[in-house]
């Protein structure tokens, strides 16, 4: 039995207030996997493989170092650079499984737990649509309910936002529902609202099948939406800031 990876439904919404007010929102599920059960996962689940083809599947060369090696080995890596605790850790990640063999990521999140269960840290992975990743490594000092994690951008995006901007991260711990939020501030204040929220439900064949039914082909939707948005903003005239470096995999360790 699976005991803890879930799926979460929910919805994705962006809002951007300046120059021009945009928004969009659309519907998701995602997977919150303890990486200890992929295996699980794959000898369970019908609709779901790991590391092979299926309608719904998870390959760890869409994550961390993207080469195909142990996301934990990469992990418990990343975490001694900033100093965490590594022995008998439990790791999750909350991100969109592969559909028909394809997925983009815009954000996913690991989140790492010490052995009585208390949140010591989160690893957010951010991607853009050049095939580039930044991963932002936080240590998480008090044992709290809500999350709350600020630094620098580092990375390139969206082609319509400056490089000169913060990033205020919101989350809470992973329970019967999930919320990730980020405001994304420059010097004169707020310019993009996006966030994501869920409804857990148990990771069995039943709900799996429910959630690829009620979100056929959402991965290819996820990337098709984001170039549409993208091409709005481009006819209401905001700025086209052209990327200036080329990377594929950069790690900032932020406390």
């Amino acid at each position: 039995m699976i005991k803890n990876s879930y799926i979460y439904t929910g919805t994705v919404i962006h809002k951007r207030f300046k120059p021009k007010i945009h928004f969009f929102s659309y519907k998701v599920f995602s997977l919150l996997i303890d990486l200890s059960e992929l295996d699980l996962m794959h000898k369970k689940l019908k609709l779901f493989s790991y590391g092979k083809f299926n309608i719904i599947s998870f390959f760890n060369e869409d994550h961390g170092p993207r080469n195909g090696s142990s996301l934990k080995d990469w992990v418990i890596d990343n975490l001694k650079k900033n100093n965490i605790e590594t022995e008998n850790i439990q790791i999750k990640l909350l991100c969109y499984p592969r559909i028909f063999g394809y997925v983009f990521n815009p954000l996913s999140v690991f989140y790492i737990y010490n052995k009585n269960y208390e949140l010591i840290s989160i690893l957010y992975e951010v991607k853009n649509t050049f095939g580039e990743q930044h991963v932002y490594v936080f240590k998480i000092v008090e044992n709290q309910n809500l999350v709350q994690n600020v630094c620098k951008k580092k990375f390139h995006v969206s082609p319509f936002i400056e490089m000169d901007c913060v990033y205020f991260f919101r989350l809470l711990k992973p329970s019967n529902k999930i919320s990730v939020i980020i405001d994304l501030n420059d010097r004169e204040g707020k310019i993009l609202y996006a966030s994501q929220d869920g409804i857990k439900s148990d990771l069995n064949n039943k709900n799996l099948i429910k959630s690829y039914l009620k979100h056929p082909l959402m991965t290819f939707k996820i990337i098709l939406a984001i170039h549409f948005e993208a091409f709005k903003l481009w006819t209401k005239g905001i700025k086209f800031i052209k990327k200036k470096i080329k990377i594929k995999n950069n790690i900032t360790i932020e406390n």
